[in-house]
């Protein structure tokens, strides 16, 4: 970083990368449910695209600005390539399938919100490579977030899930993903910039996945309409906003960033009840701030 540049500016640029972020996977994540819902696209099909399109696009974009080292360096130097491997199947592959599974067998809301129990995630991890118990603040956010959880799946009604329990175990897994996509990568990111690495791992991932949908297989219902959400979804809804969120970590700390992440489930349930009509009683909305009070808890009390 250049030191003639106030350290502030730096977290400003950071806190502005994940809000952006966070507010364009939220709008995007609406447009998932609606063309599952009214278009009868794959979750496959739609992850298989959305990774290899935006996997080039960001390649194409780092071969012409950046004029250190070719797209292909990365590949040369041996210590990187299976990082580089395992942050495409366990981080970006991982977090996006994940969580569209999750919206597909729940709804955007609720997907998000549980995923959004990454933090919790990264205060374990934490907690278990610095060998030490939670702290008390880190026991209060850890209730919290089980208190949140339990009223978001249940509505308050202990014999009744709200939302299947499929979803809620995708949900919970794309939680545990988010929080190794969120610490992984760094030392990838510092030596490679943060398009080219993500390019890569989302050109890979769509590969993987192209073995189980084949991204020529179109889907039946599509038109101009879904077409144009489809590339939303995209590039607004993936290319731009992950390089957004994973450069964030060089300038501000994984947990804080997770923090601000709260941007994201808020303009999803927002946006879910008011454009695709998902229920949201008092329980849902009383176990959202838990989750979202809890992450902030966590990220202001939890170093890295």
């Amino acid at each position: 970083m250049n030191k003639a540049i106030p350290n502030h500016h730096y977290r400003l640029k950071g806190i502005s990368m994940v809000i952006i972020s966070c507010a364009l996977w939220g709008i995007s994540g609406s447009m998932v449910q609606y063309l599952i819902q009214h278009y009868g696209f794959q979750t496959n099909w739609l992850v298989t695209i959305r990774l290899l399109i935006s996997g080039v696009v960001l390649l194409c974009f780092s071969s012409f600005t950046d004029t250190t080292h070719s797209i292909w360096t990365v590949w040369k130097n041996k210590s990187d390539r299976l990082p580089l491997i395992l942050y495409s199947i366990f981080g970006m592959l991982a977090v996006q399938y994940t969580f569209f599974k999750a919206i597909e067998t729940s709804n955007i809301a609720s997907a998000a919100l549980l995923q959004y129990l990454g933090p919790v995630f990264i205060t374990v991890y934490l907690a278990i490579r610095l060998q030490r118990m939670p702290n008390k603040y880190e026991m209060i956010a850890l209730i919290l977030a089980l208190f949140g959880t339990f009223f978001l799946i249940t509505s308050g009604k202990i014999d009744k899930l709200n939302i299947p329990f499929e979803g809620f175990i995708w949900g919970i897994s794309s939680a545990v993903f988010l929080a190794f996509y969120t610490i992984y990568p760094k030392k990838l990111i510092q030596r490679w910039g943060t398009t080219q690495v993500n390019g890569w791992a989302m050109l890979i991932g769509g590969i993987i996945l192209s073995f189980i949908a084949p991204p020529w297989q179109l889907p039946e219902n599509t038109s101009f309409d879904s077409i144009s959400l489809l590339i939303f979804i995209i590039l607004f809804g993936t290319a731009i906003p992950f390089s957004l969120y994973t450069r964030s970590i060089l300038y501000i700390k994984p947990n804080e960033t997770s923090i601000l992440a709260s941007s994201e489930p808020l303009t999803a349930a927002i946006i879910s009840v008011i454009w695709l009509h998902v229920p949201f009683g008092i329980f849902e909305w009383v176990g959202s701030f838990c989750i979202i009070l809890a992450a902030i808890i966590l990220g202001s009390k939890v170093k890295s």
